[in-house]
């Protein structure tokens, strides 16, 4: 038995979960996702508490049970409270400002770099150089801060580049003179 997938999901009191045909509705204050449970997968939910429960001992429902409750912890979390990741640009003249559902980056090409904002995700960009990213869904908030840094990733010579917020980019020493 999985150790995670043993565990049960409490529910917080202002959310509601709809539960139909191996698919999940989680609806709270912030939105609602939707899940597709694996085949091998079964939900029961008992008052405030949600059990994941698989049908047979296969490797693939093994694997899959408690991969099915970490989501649904972080499906919990993501309508009450919300995912959030930030970046942070470094470079001269690097800056990211957003315009509508388009956020326009200024990375040191010959020309701005627009990145599209996905449908359920908020972009912030409180300064010039750093941009927040909100959303309901974590996988989804993960991918958009993930395809804005690989953007312009930080290089090892001089660090510039898009970073997640206390990311240790490791130095190289550049070129060394010889005698």
């Amino acid at each position: 038995m999985s150790r995670i997938g043993k565990i049960p999901v409490t529910v917080p009191k202002d959310v509601k979960i709809a539960i139909n045909n191996g698919a999940v509705l989680v609806t709270g204050p912030k939105g609602k996702i939707h899940l597709s449970l694996a085949a091998g997968i079964v939900l029961e939910q008992k008052e405030d508490k949600l059990l994941v429960n698989r049908r047979s001992d296969q490797k693939q429902d093994r694997a899959n049970h408690g991969t099915v409750r970490a989501i649904l912890v972080n499906m919990m979390k993501g309508v009450t409270q919300g995912h959030r990741i930030d970046l942070e640009i470094q470079g001269v003249g690097f800056r990211a400002q957003v315009q509508g559902q388009k956020l326009s980056l200024n990375l040191g090409f010959s020309h701005p770099v627009e990145f599209p904002v996905p449908e359920g995700v908020k972009v912030l960009t409180p300064k010039p150089t750093e941009i927040s990213i909100e959303g309901v869904d974590n996988a989804l908030v993960g991918e958009v801060a993930a395809n804005i840094r690989g953007l312009k990733p930080p290089e090892p010579y001089k660090g510039k580049g898009i970073r997640y917020a206390g990311e240790y980019v490791r130095r190289k020493q550049g070129k060394s003179v010889t005698k």
